[in-house]
């Protein structure tokens, strides 16, 4: 029978303090060189630890980059439910929405490229990628079914066929701005794609600050 793994057991708070240390090494590493070019090594040594304490906690690197991207999904499953502006109509709360998701990505988009790239070959991070995708794109379906039956977005949309789309369209744009580096006025970037999606499901954007038709406390995408 295969003995339980230290990981697999109660860990003492000194255990579960140096888990967190390896955890955070294998994301800074994972960030600065992708994952195929790292090597366990190199994580212990970023966490100052002895090569073989790495095995006490995790079996291999895929290991512990699901550790690292449990510690992601968490991250943006708060963004994705944080509160929105009170009593703000539903192109006020797209632009809540975009803001929000446009500053967590920044802030992991190193560590998602590393999700995303491993995720086709490995199905458990495909999975994980779908995943930390899903938490915004199935809040703006529900936005957008929610404007739809209060008579504010176009009913002849699928909501989860726009929301993935919608969820792409910001998704790639945030990734190109912070990952590949092409620079963008933060303001219009948020006003552009903000105005974009409430056109492309249909709310009136006629009013001169863009709110047009919106109801207090409509809740819009996202």
């Amino acid at each position: 029978m295969r003995e339980r793994r230290l990981d697999e057991r109660p860990l003492t708070t000194r255990g579960r303090r140096t888990r967190n240390t390896l955890v955070q090494a294998a994301r800074e590493v994972f960030e600065e060189k992708g994952f195929e070019e790292t090597r366990v090594a190199e994580i212990a040594a970023r966490a100052h630890l002895a090569h073989g304490t790495f095995y006490t906690y995790f079996d291999s690197k895929d290991d512990v980059l699901h550790e690292v991207a449990k510690g992601l999904t968490a991250e943006m499953f708060e963004a994705s439910r944080s509160g929105e502006p009170p009593g703000a109509g539903p192109v006020d709360r797209i632009r809540a929405s975009t803001e929000r998701f446009l500053s967590v990505y920044r802030d992991n988009a190193r560590m998602m490229h590393v999700v995303e790239q491993v995720s086709p070959r490995n199905p458990r991070f495909g999975h994980v990628y779908l995943e930390i995708r899903g938490l915004f794109v199935d809040r703006i379906a529900a936005g957008v079914r929610r404007l739809q039956k209060e008579g504010e977005a176009d009913p002849g949309l699928d909501a989860d066929t726009a929301a993935s789309m919608l969820g792409g369209m910001v998704e790639h744009f945030a990734r190109v701005w912070f990952l590949h580096g092409q620079e963008y006025d933060p303001d219009n970037a948020l006003e552009t794609a903000t105005l974009l999606w409430a056109r492309g499901i249909g709310l009136d954007v006629s009013g001169e600050d863009g709110t047009g038709s919106a109801r207090e406390g409509t809740d819009g995408p996202g």
